[in-house]
Order: C-alpha cells, then sequence, then structure tokens
C-alpha cells in the first residue's frame, strides 16, 4: 500500500519534470527534454497502475482513501490541510488524465520537433499535468482550487505558447480574462460553503449535506445558491453558454495543446467538479434544472456553429463546446455515471480527433482550411482511418465508444428519474448534427480531388511517434465503452457498477427511491440490443452521416445552392450568431472606454496623480519662494530681522490689549 501511503508521488513526477526541464533544458538537446518530460508523466501513468491495483484491494469502508500531509493554512476556525483522496471516481479521472496525457506528450515530440521554445512547451505541459491530477485528487474544495486556477494558467501559457502571433497571445488573454468570470463565481461558491458547512473538507461537507432536506423545487435555500455558484466556475471552465468564446479561439495553441486540455482534461472539470458536489447538487432541483439546461442548449448552439465552419480544429472545437454539452445534460438529470462516461470516451475519440487534425495539418504543412484539402485518404492512410473511426464515435455508431455513452445520456433525459423530454430533443438533434459535420469535415479533407497545389505541398505522414498514440486511441475509441455493452442486453453496466458508491453514498432519499426502479429495469431485458440499436439517436446518427455523403460526395454543388438560398442563416452561423461582435460592442468596447476616459485619465491622471503632483507642486513653488530670502545680503537679513521685530512686538501687544480688557 506504498502509493496509497504516498499519494504526492504521482503529483510530483509531472512537477519535477516542469521544473528540470525549466531551468536546465534550454541547454539541453531535444532527446534530452523528451527524456524528461515523457519519461515523467510515463512514471506518473505507470504510478497511477499501481494505485489502482493497491485501491483495488482497500475495503468498502476506507474508500474514500484520504491522506492529509500538512496542515497548510490555518486562520481562527479556517483550517485547511494538503490532503489528497482516492476513489472511484478519481479512479477514473486518474486514468484519463494520464494515460492520454502520457499519449499527448508522446505525439508532441514529433508535432513539435521544428519549433522555437520546445524545452518550455513541454514545461508548460508537464506543470499542466502536475495541476490537472491536483484538481482531481484535491481532498478539499482549496486544494482543488490550487489545481482549478493552475491549469488556467497554463492553458494561458500553452495556448499563447507562439507568442509573437498577435492572435495567439489575444487567444491566451481571452481566455484567462473569460475564465476568471466563471472562478469568481467559484470562489464566493466555497466562501459560503465554508461559512455554511465550516469545513472545504468533501467528507465533512458531505455528511453534513446528507442531514439536511432537500431544497423544495421553487426554493433558493442556501444549497441553491451555493450550487450555482460553483456551476459558475464550470461554465467558465468547460466553455458552456454565455462563456464558451475562448475555447475556439484557443485553437491558436499548438495542436497537442488542443488535445490535451481543450479536448481531453482541462475542460471536462467543470464536469468533474459537479459530479464530485453531486450530494450538494441532488438537493437542489433549481440547480439541476439549470445544469440541464444550460447543457443542451450549448450542446445544440455549438453544434449548429459547427455546421459551416471551415477550419479544421475550429469544428473540433465547436464540437467540444457541444460535446461538453451533454456532459453537463447528463449531470442535470442525474445522470452522474453517465456524464462521466461520456467523459472517459470523449477524451479517447476528442483526443483522437485532435491529434488526426494535428497530423492533417502537419502533412499539408501547416494547412488548416479544409477547403484546401481534398483527396489526403491514400495519401496519409493511417491517419484517414483513425480519423474516420473516430468520428464514428463522437457520431454515436453503433459498436464504438461514443455509442454507449451518449445514448446512456439521452436515455437519462428522456425516461430518468429527472428526465425532461425538451431537453431530450434537443439533445438528439445535436446527435444529428455532430453526425452531419463530422462526416462533412471527413469527406472535404480526405474525398474528392485535391483543392491544393500538389507542386508545392508535399503531403507525407507523420512520423511514428505521432501515428503511434493515434493508433491506440483510436483502438480506445472502438473499445473504450464496452464496459457498458451488456446494459444494452439487459445485462450489467459495469461502469455504473463500479462509480454507484460515490453516487449513492449521500444521495437524497427521493433519489434512491426513485433509483429503484431503474435498477430493476436495467436488470431485466426490457432495453434489449435491438431497442438500442434502432433507437432515435442511432438513426439521426446515421441520417447526418447520409446527408454528409449526399452534400459532399454524391452532390457536392449541392451546399453552395443551400447557402445561397438560406444566406441569412448561413452568414448567421459562419460569423457563429456574431456573439462576439456583441460581447465587444455591449461589454468589451464600454470598459475599454471607462477604463480610458474615467479611471485613466480621470481617476489616475486626474485625482492620483493630481493630488500627488499637486502637493509636489505647491511644496517645490514654496520651497522656490523661501529659497529666494536666502540672498546672502547682510542688509536684507537685518532689514528682516527688524521687519520680524516689529511684526512680533504689534502681535504681543494686540494679544496683552485683550487680556486686559
Amino acid at each position: 500500500m506504498f502509493l496509497l501511503n504516498h499519494l504526492w508521488i504521482i503529483l510530483a513526477l509531472p512537477l519535477a519534470g516542469a521544473a528540470i526541464n525549466g531551468l536546465f533544458g534550454k541547454r539541453w538537446s531535444q532527446p534530452a527534454v523528451n527524456t524528461v518530460a515523457v519519461g515523467s508523466v510515463t512514471l506518473a501513468f505507470l504510478a497511477v497502475a499501481e494505485l489502482i491495483r493497491e485501491f483495488s484491494q482497500l475495503a468498502a469502508d476506507q474508500i474514500p482513501h484520504v491522506g492529509a500531509y500538512f496542515t497548510w493554512m490555518i486562520a481562527g476556525p479556517f483550517r485547511v490541510d494538503f490532503a489528497l483522496q482516492v476513489d472511484q471516481l478519481t479512479v477514473v479521472m486518474l486514468c484519463v488524465v494520464s494515460f492520454v496525457g502520457m499519449l499527448i506528450h508522446i505525439y508532441s515530440t514529433g508535432y513539435m520537433a521544428h519549433e522555437g521554445g520546445y524545452y518550455r512547451f513541454f514545461c508548460y505541459l508537464n506543470l499542466f499535468m502536475f495541476f490537472m491530477l491536483t484538481l482531481v485528487m484535491g481532498a478539499n474544495l482549496i486544494v482543488m482550487f490550487v489545481g482549478w486556477e493552475g491549469v488556467g494558467l497554463c492553458s494561458y501559457l500553452l495556448i499563447g505558447f507562439w507568442f509573437l502571433k498577435k492572435s495567439a497571445a489575444d487567444a491566451g488573454k481571452k481566455a484567462f480574462i473569460v475564465t476568471r468570470i466563471g472562478d469568481f463565481g467559484f470562489t464566493v461558491g466555497i466562501l459560503l460553503v465554508f461559512a455554511t458547512f465550516h469545513s472545504v473538507a468533501f467528507g465533512d461537507i458531505f455528511k453534513q449535506a446528507a442531514g439536511m432536506p432537500v431544497d423544495g423545487p421553487s426554493q433558493m435555500g442556501v444549497l441553491t445558491v451555493i450550487c450555482l455558484l460553483l456551476f459558475t466556475g464550470a461554465i467558465g471552465k468547460s466553455a458552456q453558454l454565455p462563456l464558451y468564446v475562448w475555447l475556439p479561439d484557443a485553437m491558436e495553441g499548438p495542436t497537442p495543446v488542443s488535445a490535451l486540455i481543450h479536448a481531453a482534461t482541462m475542460v471536462t472539470a467543470g464536469v468533474y467538479m459537479v459530479a464530485r458536489m453531486n450530494p450538494l447538487f441532488s438537493r437542489s432541483p433549481i440547480a439541476m434544472l439549470a445544469v440541464a439546461i444550460v447543457g443542451a442548449v450549448t450542446a445544440l448552439y455549438a453544434a449548429t456553429i459547427g455546421l459551416v465552419q471551415t477550419d479544421i480544429k475550429k469544428v473540433l472545437a465547436y464540437s467540444t463546446v457541444s460535446q461538453l454539452g451533454y456532459m453537463f445534460l447528463a449531470c442535470g438529470v442525474g445522470a452522474y455515471t453517465a456524464g462521466i462516461f461520456h467523459l472517459m470516451t470523449h477524451a479517447f475519440f476528442k483526443g483522437l480527433l485532435f491529434l488526426a487534425a494535428g497530423s492533417v495539418i502537419h502533412a499539408m504543412g501547416g494547412e488548416q482550411d479544409m477547403m484546401k484539402m481534398g483527396g489526403l485518404r491514400k495519401k496519409i492512410p493511417v491517419t484517414y482511418w483513425t480519423m474516420l473511426i473516430g468520428t464514428l464515435a463522437i457520431a454515436g455508431i453503433p459498436g464504438f465508444a461514443g455509442f454507449f455513452s451518449k445514448d446512456e445520456i439521452l436515455e437519462a433525459a428522456q425516461s430518468g428519474p429527472h428526465a425532461n423530454l425538451v431537453l431530450w430533443l434537443m439533445g438528439v438533434i445535436a446527435a444529428g448534427l455532430t453526425s452531419f459535420y463530422m462526416f462533412r469535415l471527413v469527406f472535404l479533407t480526405f474525398f474528392g480531388e485535391p483543392r491544393y497545389d500538389e507542386h508545392h505541398v508535399h503531403v507525407h505522414e507523420s512520423p511514428k511517434s505521432m501515428t503511434i498514440p493515434l493508433m491506440i486511441l483510436a483502438f480506445l475509441s472502438i473499445f473504450g465503452g464496452w464496459v457498458a455493452a451488456p446494459h444494452f442486453a439487459g445485462g450489467v453496466d459495469y461502469f455504473e457498477r463500479f462509480l454507484t458508491p460515490v453516487f449513492s453514498a449521500y444521495s437524497p432519499v427521493s433519489d434512491a427511491i426513485s433509483a429503484a426502479p431503474a435498477e430493476a429495469a436495467a436488470a431485466s431485458p426490457a432495453m434489449d440490443l435491438l431497442h438500442a440499436l434502432t433507437g432515435v439517436p442511432v438513426i439521426v446518427g446515421i441520417l447526418g452521416l447520409l446527408l454528409a455523403w449526399w452534400f459532399y460526395i454524391k452532390s457536392p454543388e449541392t451546399p453552395k445552392r443551400l447557402a445561397q438560398s438560406v444566406r441569412g442563416l448561413y452568414t448567421l452561423l459562419l460569423n457563429k450568431y456574431y456573439v462576439d461582435e456583441i460581447y465587444a460592442a455591449l461589454i468589451v468596447r464600454p470598459l475599454l472606454w471607462i477604463s480610458t476616459n474615467v479611471l485613466w485619465h480621470v481617476v489616475d491622471e486626474g485625482i492620483i496623480d493630481g493630488t500627488v503632483n499637486g502637493t509636489a507642486r505647491v511644496l517645490r513653488e514654496s520651497g522656490g519662494k523661501l529659497r529666494e530670502l536666502q540672498s546672502g545680503n547682510a542688509r536684507s537679513y537685518a532689514t528682516w530681522v527688524v521687519i520680524g521685530a516689529v511684526g512680533f512686538t504689534v502681535i504681543l501687544f494686540g494679544l496683552m490689549m485683550g487680556v486686559a480688557r
């Protein structure tokens, strides 16, 4: 049980890699930097594997296993330990973060081989891994918050990695500022948690919450306020409406960054936080409904934008926003397990799609516009087949990972304890749109005639350091969801069974009662395999595939004619509903005007500088006048002495007369 007693080792490994490369990497060769960076995360993954082996031997009453290493902060009644914990939810997240992170580090050695600042990139990447693992393993809200803010910092550094490029620098700042808006709510939520429960440790919070009544459907109790504040942080970190605008711009960073941070790990932090705080959210119907509505609306909204984008990474960016919406929809309807299941499968297939897109960009010499590609499937076959597998997975085609997780979410939205048919319908429409725009991406990129200059662009397959991670993620995109496969034939969902202790230990009595029939149904062949294979999500996924095939293979002129016939709608989607422009007009420019004309010119220059400079000017001028008295002329001094004596005598005489009266 060595690692269970020394959980900090998992955090220390990537942190050591970041420190070593940050201090010495500039003077080292690329192989040396690779050894430190990839070696540290590989050791972290092996440590996670050993931790899971040890965790499997724990008794049920020893879970969660908490290790408190030292007292971090004490201020009156406020006490925070640097404490880490492991339970079933932590195990799932550790597997995803460490394994996918390791593959992306390996991929990056090939993708970034010819870029400047090589050591700096891997320093930031290792540092991100440290903070993400801290977020996942934290046993209290403060340790989680350190990881939460740390991944935000690393996101800023990695998005703006090419800092001499203005668009990249602006994107990094945009991500940092927008997520800070959500983090303000998250911070206030943590303060309210402490004020309510007098602790920030998850164990203490959940035990006290278990004895609290469930808020009414229209009751804004303290639990509801806490949940809404915490969810505000999740909206910013996980790029949901209305704070999603930073993520599409974040594609300015290197592609491995997009895969690691903006597909597989960081953006899922909000989903993980909501799932971790499920004992509070489950006692607030208003907060649950808010989570579900935001998730469903975001899933549909982002999917519509993805229909017309031509930048291959931007399509995947809006797809990420949409899929995160699915995860929140699952949590909002009480299907926390389905949300985490989709988080895991999404890490596989979306990480694969981003890395495959990076391989395409690498092959095309940096080109990202799909309208300038075409006919690539025979020239980069490994990239093509792996990207096709990722597309089949995200479209929910039966047999692939996304089919299992997406079907569970929509099933919960349709018939679960917190079902909502309107939200289910939005999720179904988003599923059909996802299938369409993802196969549109595949057909435009790999099929048809080449739309690039073959004399200037020498298309070539990526090196093995890039293709091997693609093949591993492709394998997981096929088989990563099969742990839930027996459920579709009336059997056991092993993933749900594994996570049940996390989501049932402190669940309200009403949820436990409503969940009982669902368990009975799952144990019977009510939702058999035929129903799963012919369900609405599968049908709309196949329709999306066929429609994309018709538009971009069978009749490639149809999209142009359709765009002309609905020019207004097409322009609206192409310009992303003008949300950035609206934010600029209503928020950014007014704030800049206030900052420039009020805070700068009036407050800073007029009041602060005016007060300081005015005081200095008065003293300087007074000193100048007094200095003129020091002329060095004896007669002048004698005159002033006489004037002073006369003046003093007059004042003294006046005072004596006043006293005599």
